[in-house]
Parts: structure tokens; C-alpha cells; sequence
């Protein structure tokens, strides 16, 4: 964050403390786009946004089984053990669960693995990882959902690829998209 405010103080020639809030947030082992939000009032009106659910969000994620369907929805009841900093994927409703949603869609096959589009309907906690797994599709060096090895840096193949969103103060449909870090097996997506 400090990297970002120093940005900011120096691209808007801001003199004293820079105000930087976080609005759009991924687990610590995965990359992609994170937003942040310059002033107070951009950040209570892209928080309204997304707990609206009036973003779309895309991610890429590496798996090493074949999901079941080409395409699918999912969904599921997540409860969260905070002791485990885990997610449990239910099938039906159970106390203290949250009902989760996501569309993922197959979009190649690699050599050993498949690369697959996730679109979120919700944002749950650990909700794309916790899903997969339940599907047996748990991603790239996600040990803690059941992938068999972790990746040497700490990782896991779950990127936030876009993001759209409306603008808060210009009120245009922005588009964000960041590309995947460079390793040899998200280089054989493109």
C-alpha cells in the first residue's frame, strides 16, 4: 500500500498524508487486479458497487483435473472455519453457510493442465478455491484445497484477469485487466 500512496503523492503532486482506500481485495497467493479508491467518497461508491454486486469480475484459474462439464454453474454453501482460514463447499444449507455462485467455462487444455474462466456472481471467502476443490478441480499449488504440491513461490495459478466496473466520479464503464504473471505454465495460455 505504501508503494501505491507514494504513487499517488507524487502523479497528483499531493503534499502530507495520502488517503488510500482498498475496495477490491485477493487472497494473498494470488495475483491479478486490485483496486483502490483515492478519495473517501470513491471508495463508499465502489464499496456500494460491489456489495451490489454491479461488477463483473473474471479470474483464470490452472487445474490439473478436467472439470466435469465444458461449462457449468456452481453452486454452493460456503462455511467458513476462521481457525483453518478454510471454506467449506456444501451442497445444501447449513447453519452459519453462505450461499455461493460462480460460472466457469473450459478455455484450453495444456499439456498437463486446463486453464479455466470463472465468472463470480458472489464473493465469498475463498470462494473460487473452495468451489473447484468441490469439484475436483483444485488449483495449481493450492495445498490448502487439495492440490498435491505447492509452487516453489508460495502461489497459486488464481488470477484476477478483469474487473469492469462504472467509474465513481466520471461515471463511465471502466475495464481493468492485468496479465498473468510469467512462469512457463501461464505462459502456455496465451
Amino acid at each position: 500500500m505504501e508503494v501505491v500512496k507514494e504513487y499517488i503523492a507524487e502523479k497528483y503532486n499531493k503534499p502530507g498524508a495520502v488517503f488510500l482506500g482498498v475496495v477490491h481485495r485477493l487472497d494473498r497467493p494470488t495475483s491479478g487486479v486490485v483496486v483502490f479508491a483515492r478519495t473517501s467518497k470513491a471508495l463508499a461508491r465502489l464499496n456500494k458497487m460491489f456489495s451490489k454486486r454491479e461488477t463483473e469480475k473474471i479470474y483464470w484459474a490452472i487445474v490439473k483435473n478436467p472439470p466435469p462439464k465444458l461449462e457449468d454453474t456452481l453452486m454452493h454453501f460456503l462455511k467458513r472455519n476462521s481457525k483453518q482460514n478454510k471454506s467449506y463447499a456444501h451442497i445444501k444449507e447449513v447453519p452459519d453457510s453462505k450461499k455461493a455462485i460462480l460460472h466457469y467455462k473450459l478455455l484450453k487444455k495444456l499439456d498437463n493442465y486446463y486453464l479455466l474462466e470463472i465468472t463470480l456472481e458472489t464473493g465469498r471467502h475463498h470462494q473460487i478455491r473452495s468451489q473447484l476443490s468441490a469439484i475436483g478441480c483444485a488449483i495449481k499449488g493450492d495445498l490448502k484445497y487439495g492440490f498435491d504440491r505447492s509452487n516453489s513461490d508460495g502461489s497459486i495459478h488464481l488470477h484476477a484477469k478483469r474487473l469492469t466496473l462504472t467509474h465513481p466520479v466520471q461515471k463511465e464503464e471502466i475495464c481493468i485487466e492485468a496479465t498473468p504473471p510469467v512462469d512457463a505454465v501461464w505462459n502456455a495460455c496465451n
